[in-house]
């Protein structure tokens, strides 16, 4: 009987995750993303509990929800809250919904204005002038604030225009941060009245050279003059945001910068000898690493055989078992990379083979050649994604590799029920997240407007788990779906723009199909910047 059958009845039977998981040496913790966060004041919210080796902090996030962009709101607020777990607890709520007090629970409030004219609650704007806590106001409805008696005085700003020029860069820390072309929103320049009261944090560049704040502070207050989520790049100003976050929240972490790799989509199918190669250059370079295992492979259409379809297992690849003992004993950590890293017998987007499609989200490639997203797959569900999860480490631990302790979503796309099953076996996860407007205010989730994030340090997302980050991206060296070629000076590039997060790190992967040559430039590169490389275990304890 196959380990999907026997998995299936398990769980049929009302054995439950822990107890299917618990058979094959998974792990499990609390399902339950929700935090312990006291929140003390009357205000409704969604909170969220700290990554490991946060901080004391509790921050308030606030955001906008009228208009027909209304939705927003809660997407950048969601972006901010998996920011915002870095340094502690987080409560996020509707910006309506605020009660005179309600920030006297927190140690830090963060608003983000993202629709223009949000009617404010007059009793938040006078909390946010009477506080001396960090307060940290973004992009929209700064005129409400600047409008009340006394701001002027005390912040020597108010609020000015919104400019629509091209601002194709933005200065932060002595680095040139990316803006994307195709963002036309305008920035907000400040009419600055008091220079010895304001202090520039990072200067916007318009297309002739010209400058204006970006980002300003003000005692207390720190304002910047745009969304910072959207058109985000590996080297986009939404750095300067995460690291503007350390002092929204009054961080005092020491300056810190580490890296990681991790080896990508190793399955049955895989070269040996080339997983043995790279594990010995690492270990030579004593780089701890990572390995994105999918222990079945799939190619049930036959592409790569001539028509007739395969499917098998690492237990009959006793050589790749091998040498992925091997990578273990040099240095190398296994994670766990879906069960085939495909989904059933249809292209998804591509020709149904392993590694090349996804497994737990549908997609499709238009005529645009852009990869499109169409939702969850038919059957998803909690249950059925903890039965292929626990299908695959059977095969795992069935090989002598043992339970990998660490999950990553192929291609990083998951509904939300595959994300609480993670969290449910796992409780960490090594990849970008994927989230959709409902996932933070409990509603009904809006598959037709997912959105990624990447993270430039540790966070505990709004889905409950611990995510190591992976920000700076991987070596292609030939473009696809609107993708361009990206090599090791590409990457090294963004791990040198990524220096300007205290404590951030620059965290890559790589195929071992490459060979090693990339990965000599890939390292040395990161490694003269100044980078540390530690192990991802490492990572999960802050």
């Amino acid at each position: 009987m196959s380990t999907s059958k026997v998995t299936r009845r398990t769980l049929l039977a009302g054995g439950g995750a822990a107890a299917v998981a618990a058979a094959v040496g998974l792990s499990t913790v609390e399902a339950d993303a929700a935090a312990t966060l006291p929140v003390t004041s009357t205000l409704t919210s969604r909170t969220g509990k700290a990554a490991p080796g946060a901080g004391s902090a509790k921050t308030l996030i606030l955001y906008d929800t009228t208009g027909d962009y209304g939705w927003l709101g809660e997407v950048y607020a969601t972006q901010t809250a998996n920011l915002a777990s870095h340094f502690g607890s987080w409560a996020a709520a509707p910006v309506a919904k605020y009660k005179a007090g309600d920030l006297s629970a927190y140690t830090a409030v963060i608003y983000l204005g993202s629709t223009y004219d949000e009617p404010l609650p007059d009793a938040f704007l006078t909390d946010v002038l009477a506080t001396t806590k960090p307060v940290t106001w973004v992009y929209d409805n700064i005129w409400q604030l600047a409008a009340k008696a006394g701001f002027a005085d005390r912040y020597g700003f108010t609020s000015g225009t919104f400019d629509t020029a091209d601002v194709l860069e933005v200065r932060y820390k002595g680095k040139k941060l990316t803006r994307s072309t195709d963002n036309k929103a305008g920035i907000m320049n400040l009419p600055i009245s008091d220079t010895a009261k304001v202090s520039t944090l990072a200067t916007a560049v318009r297309a002739d050279g010209t400058t204006y704040p970006w980002a300003v502070k003000s005692g207390n207050l720190t304002y910047v003059g745009e969304i910072p989520f959207s058109y985000v790049t590996h080297d986009d100003r939404y750095l300067i945001f995460a690291d503007l976050m350390f002092d929204a929240v009054g961080s005092t972490a020491p300056e810190r910068h580490r890296a990681l790799i991790r080896i990508e989509d190793v399955g049955p199918d895989a070269d040996p000898e080339q997983l043995r190669a790279v594990a010995d250059f690492l270990a030579a370079e004593k780089v701890p690493f990572s390995v994105a295992v999918y222990p079945r492979f799939r190619d049930p259409k036959g592409v790569q055989n001539n028509g007739k379809a395969q499917d098998y297992t690492l237990a009959s690849k006793p050589k790749v078992v091998a040498a992925l003992k091997y990578m273990q004993s040099k240095g190398g950590t296994l994670l766990m990379h879906g069960y085939t890293h495909q989904y059933g017998s249809v292209a998804n987007p591509y020709d149904g083979v392993s590694a090349n499609d996804f497994e737990f989200y549908m997609a499709h490639v238009d005529a645009h050649d852009s990869v499109i997203y169409d939702g969850p797959v038919a059957e998803d569900s909690a249950a059925w994604a903890t039965a292929r999860m626990v299908s695959s480490g059977a095969i795992f631990v069935a090989t002598g590799l043992g339970a990998p302790k660490i999950f990553e979503f192929p291609h990083y796309a998951a509904s939300p029920a595959d994300y609480q099953a993670v969290h449910a076996l796992f409780g960490k996860r090594y990849d970008r997240g994927l989230y959709f407007p409902g996932v933070l205010t409990g509603g009904k989730y809006d598959y037709t407007r997912q959105f990624g994030q990447f993270f430039p340090y540790t966070v505990r997302d709004v889905y409950g788990s611990v995510v190591v980050p992976e920000n700076v991206g991987n070596v292609e060296t030939e473009a696809f779906n609107n993708h361009p070629v990206r090599l090791p000076a590409d990457i090294v590039a963004s791990a040198d723009r990524n220096l300007v997060v205290r404590d951030g790190v620059a965290s890559c992967f790589y195929h071992a199909y490459l060979g090693t040559d990339h990965l000599k430039d890939l390292i040395g590169g990161i490694k003269n910047l100044g980078y540390s490389f530690v192990s991802a275990e490492t990572m999960l304890n802050g």
